[in-house]
């Protein structure tokens, strides 16, 4: 019998091929199966942020020595899954307490289960969201009451229904250890000198000296203070000694004369924002850039305009306050320098994740600070905050 060009007898070479082509088809089909299969798990390990929706900085909004630029996003994203904590607190599905509160939660079965944690600390409380929906957290939002007031420590995410939660914070009330067991919402959320030493350099001591200095941003020799009545470390001496003797933030910068003067100041620069917006773009509105004076000095970005909205009124006076401290300016920083302040900075970088629930990122370059929250699985960026560093 005649051999072909492989070697083989005719029949042998039918067999042998069939036999060939089978099994390149099994090994085929094994290929596409195990690519299925890795394919997902490959992305899911790689997987970054989710792409947010494209951004705008049309215009700049100028009031005394503060400049606005609306951050406008060219589509909605819905983020009603989530609640605030003044949401949280209001309704009572969010529950904070001092470390050492005797705190009650439910087994699965119903069953009360008292649960302590020790005695109290001034930079740790104790958070329970027993809600239907995560809860969001702002480094620098304030809750009132128990032994002091204090403020969030860091950005972050807390699922719902889970077990009551160690939650870092700083003391912003100095001069009181007494008092009520349950916080309250205030709707404050205190000014960038303060958010950026509970943020960025987390240090009691000079979180303490923020509220007290009123800003931590360096003046120019010669300044002239606002026309407005303006905030000063001598204003807040005076205030502490005849309506905030526990140096409390809230009674110092809410409730007094400067409360007051911020409100009319908030208002108006509120009103010229909107109407710079224009009717039917309000919607877009997802965040924006600060400027005092010549200077970018802040931004907040959030993933929609309805989550923009929630904190919106204690944002926009905690700019406000942080303007009445610093002194009057002339200049104005323009459009392009706000757009670029949005570019995330290119340097160190520092990662904290709690598995499925939340990712937090800090990015530093010099001067700037980018730190974001994204919701998890997904990757959903909630909220982006920009910080040009002043209290070095």
């Amino acid at each position: 019998m005649l051999r072909n060009l492989f070697g083989l007898h005719r029949s042998e070479s039918r067999w042998s091929f069939a036999r060939a082509v089978g099994l390149m088809i099994t090994v085929a089909a094994g290929m596409v199966a195990a690519a299925l299969l890795v394919a997902p798990l490959s992305a899911t390990a790689v997987a970054g942020p989710a792409p947010r929706t494209p951004l705008t900085v049309p215009i700049g909004v100028s009031y005394e020595n503060i400049t606005l630029f609306p951050v406008l996003a060219s589509s909605r994203i819905d983020t009603s899954g989530f609640v605030t904590l003044d949401q949280g607190l209001a309704s009572g599905d969010v529950i904070v307490r001092e470390m050492g509160d005797v705190i009650l939660r439910r087994a699965p079965d119903g069953r009360p289960l008292p649960m302590s944690r020790g005695g109290d600390e001034v930079n740790r409380l104790v958070l329970i969201n027993r809600g239907k929906k995560p809860l969001l957290l702002l480094a620098g939002e304030l809750v009132s009451g128990g032994k002091q007031d204090r403020i969030i420590a860091k950005d972050r995410i807390v699922p719902a229904g889970g077990e009551p939660l160690p939650l870092d914070v700083f003391c912003v009330e100095h001069g009181r250890w007494a008092g009520a067991v349950q916080f309250n919402a205030s709707k404050v959320i205190v000014h960038p000198s303060v958010r950026e030493q509970a943020a960025v350099v987390q240090s009691q001591a000079r979180v303490w000296d923020s509220v007290r200095q009123a800003t931590t941003a360096r003046a120019e020799a010669g300044a002239a203070p606002l026309a407005a009545p303006s905030v000063s470390a001598r204003t807040i001496d005076e205030l502490v000694e005849t309506a905030a003797p526990t140096q409390s933030y809230a009674k110092v910068y809410r409730e007094s004369r400067i409360g007051r003067s911020v409100d009319a100041f908030a208002d108006e620069l509120d009103r010229r924002l909107r109407r710079a917006v224009g009717a039917g773009k309000e919607g877009r509105l997802v965040g924006v850039v600060v400027a005092y004076g010549g200077e970018v000095a802040w931004s907040d970005v959030f993933a929609s305009n309805d989550l923009l909205e929630q904190y919106w009124p204690k944002l926009l006076r905690s700019y406000v306050t942080e303007a009445l401290a610093r002194p009057a300016s002339a200049e104005h920083a323009t459009l392009d320098e706000a757009r670029g302040f949005l570019e995330p900075p290119r340097g160190h970088e520092q990662v904290d994740s709690e598995p499925g629930v939340f990712r937090w990122r800090e990015v530093s370059e010099g001067l700037r600070v980018q730190i974001a929250i994204e919701a998890l699985p997904g990757g959903l960026e909630l909220h982006t905050v920009g910080i040009r560093r002043t209290g070095l």
